[in-house]
């Protein structure tokens, strides 16, 4: 109930980034229209104030929104309103619309600048006017997401410049003069363009040499391990700290030999950001981002030279047209796929497609771009069809049965599973199966780790 001093009111505010907003004086700024919002009517008693999230994820995604709407929820709680700074921080499409019944159920007001007080549903045209509200902040994104995307594509293609990122392996930055925009210029802002490290710099040109000369991105990769060259995430560890930098792999040649930017040409939108939907079934929930590769035809290319090439445009095409795949197969079904680990190292088993079979096999954390330990153990195989006929035994076992009925069996309750079903049932309680290659056995990882033979 509100005191006797008026009512009392949570803040509510948000900042998206930190890189381009400064968070405290955002919420300072946020905090002194929500309070001359109120004055007279009240005081604010709580602050919930969201850091780093955008407005279009939904208030149940958000930290401190999320706590609000705990807060909300105790009957003893402390404040009798909801008050923003801006109703555009706040509230992102639909979003006060979605959440407008939970306030009511609640009997919490939201107090927003635009109306000069509480948002009354009740009141006609109040709502709808929200509704435009997060309309326009909506359109708000979009139309920064098409200047921005346009800026981009003009200091991409016609002035070649450095729109940010880690640069590519034996890039590094340089100073490249004074920022264009002459308030950045006037606080000593510099742009910045990538040039070559001159100890790294020939090992890029090297590995094209060798594609060009017709060896495998396989052979490449363990011919740089062979002669002790550091890979990218070990030259460079401050920019790679994600990495363990131990050699190189087969992902990062290929990495190299298809990154345009080696032609000396700067190369932007290789990659989106898709905004898929987190539960179709329940839209209120938002959509999470993915990052997704372009298209070639939609790469943002600069008319000219920008930094200096590791390789011609003419071979880099060359490079891209060359088979590094077989032909396309028939689709390959791995029933086992993800149950399978190995008994003798831990390792999950690779799926392996060997005599037009399924089979699954380990080889002990080692890769074909490193030459093979004589110390290793041997790898591991296991066909699919020599696993399959046992899987309704472990079934029964797994599910309280001693072994499966017999052929004969007439009992209404002694109907035979079939491995599909066993494949389930190891899928939903999360049982996997150690393949010990020694015995033939196949254990299963549970408090009785049952276990069976396989012929």
């Amino acid at each position: 109930m509100p005191s006797a001093s008026g009512l009392r009111f949570a803040f509510y505010g948000r900042v998206s980034t930190e890189d381009h907003q400064d968070p405290a004086t955002s919420q300072a700024s946020q905090l002194l229209g929500a309070q001359a919002l109120v004055s007279g009517h009240g005081r604010i008693v709580s602050e919930f104030f969201d850091t780093g999230h955008s407005r279009t994820i939904p208030w149940a995604r958000r930290l401190q929104a999320t706590a609000l709407l705990a807060a909300m929820a105790d009957p003893d709680r402390e404040f009798d309103a909801v008050v923003t700074g801006s109703s555009e921080r706040a509230f992102y499409g639909d979003q006060f619309a979605t959440m407008a019944p939970l306030f009511d159920h609640y009997g919490v007001e939201v107090w927003v600048p635009e109306l000069g007080g509480a948002v009354d549903p009740q009141t006609a045209g109040q709502e709808e006017l929200m509704i435009l509200l997060g309309i326009l902040s909506k359109r708000e994104i979009a139309r920064a997401r098409i200047r921005t995307r346009a800026a981009m594509t003009v200091q991409t293609r016609d002035q070649g410049r450095y729109l940010g990122g880690r640069p590519p392996y034996v890039y590094r930055l340089v100073n490249a003069g004074p920022h264009p925009n002459r308030s950045l210029a006037r606080r000593s802002v510099r742009i910045q363009r990538l040039d070559t490290d001159p100890e790294c710099g020939p090992i890029v040109s090297w590995v094209f040499a060798q594609r060009l000369a017709g060896h495998s991105i396989a052979r490449i990769a363990r011919a740089l391990n062979d002669a002790g060259i550091p890979c990218p995430a070990a030259a460079d560890p401050i920019r790679n700290p994600h990495r363990n930098g131990q050699r190189w792999v087969l992902n990062t040649v290929r990495s190299i030999l298809t990154n345009p930017r080696y032609t000396g040409r700067q190369v932007w939108n290789r990659q989106r950001t898709d905004h898929d939907l987190i539960d179709p079934a329940n839209t209120t929930l938002g959509h999470r981002d993915v990052m997704r590769w372009n298209t070639p035809t939609d790469w943002i290319i600069s008319a000219r030279p920008a930094h200096p090439a590791l390789v011609s445009e003419a071979d880099f095409i060359t490079v891209q047209n060359l088979p590094t795949r077989r032909a396309t197969a028939p689709e390959r079904i791995y029933l086992l796929a993800g149950l399978l680990c190995c008994g003798v190292c831990g390792r999950r088993m690779e799926s392996h497609w060997t005599h037009h079979r399924a089979g699954y096999r380990c080889r002990h954390g080692h890769t074909s771009a490193i030459r093979p330990d004589p110390g290793r153990a041997p790898n591991a195989y296991v066909r699919e069809d020599h696993v399959l006929p046992h899987l309704p035994a472990l079934h029964f076992r797994l599910t309280g049965h001693l072994d499966p009925p017999g052929p004969d069996s007439v009992s209404s309750n002694s109907v035979r599973p079939t491995p599909a079903q066993a494949i389930a049932h190891l899928h939903s309680e999360e049982i996997t199966l150690a393949y010990d290659p020694a015995a033939r056995t196949l254990t299963a990882n549970t408090p009785q780790a049952e276990r069976i033979t396989i012929s």
